[in-house]
């Protein structure tokens, strides 16, 4: 390659380079704009189910990075992914009849469907140390999955609670929300569009791997 050539190939791999990072930006400044609409309709959900805002707003994190038109692999919906028939059980509690499926892709009624469910699964482990540890485990794999996980413990304590599942994805998922909670309640640090972007891929990945889990799982044996 004559080396007249490279000024030339240098400027455009600066102006890709460029182009990408702007693009991420845009992205991340407007995953930022998203949260920050979304803390009205999580203070109220906190208040009519008598959660931590910061929990709701952890399980969002981890669910969707905020993104309210999300569709995962088992039919879940919206910010905090909730299922048909979860937001079916939420409607009948709250005498919704109006209620459909579509309606999950609504985020005030995902919050508040979402948050419904996480709250009666806190209430079943109210006897815990740490009801939130088994709550987010049955609000991930299940309340079969969560009990078989409890049913050895002696008494029912998060560490070795979350030491039983044996699920990786949803041990990941359990500590990583408190972790998230835990970050939300100490930090004074904003959410930046950098910080954003990071968040959307961490949980992108996570949920490559949840689904990748799935489809292993259901596969039939050679």
């Amino acid at each position: 390659m004559r080396l007249n050539h490279w000024p030339k190939l240098l400027l455009i791999a600066a102006f890709s380079l460029s182009a990408v990072a702007g693009a991420l930006y845009w992205r991340g400044a407007r995953l930022v704009k998203q949260s920050q609409i979304y803390e009205p309709l999580i203070a109220e959900a906190a208040r009519r189910y008598r959660l931590d805002p910061h929990l709701i707003r952890a399980v969002i994190w981890r669910e969707s990075a905020f993104q309210p038109d999300v569709f995962g692999a088992a039919q879940e919906r919206g910010l905090m992914q909730v299922t048909p028939n979860a937001g079916k059980e939420w409607a009948k509690a709250e005498k919704i009849t109006t209620f459909r499926e579509t309606d999950l892709f609504d985020p005030r009624t995902n919050i508040m469907a979402g948050s419904w469910y996480l709250a009666r699964a806190i209430g079943r482990w109210r006897d815990a140390d740490l009801p939130e540890a088994f709550a987010l485990a049955e609000y991930n794999a299940g309340r079969t999955h969560a009990r078989r996980w409890a049913q050895p413990l002696p008494r029912w304590e998060a560490a070795p609670f979350i030491a039983n599942i044996d699920y990786p994805t949803t041990k990941a998922y359990a500590r990583d929300i408190l972790e998230k909670r835990d970050n939300y309640k100490t930090s004074t640090r904003q959410l930046t569009p950098w910080r954003a972007v990071r968040n959307e891929l961490a949980v992108h990945l996570w949920r490559l791997r949840q689904q990748s889990k799935k489809l292993l799982a259901t596969r039939p044996d050679s």
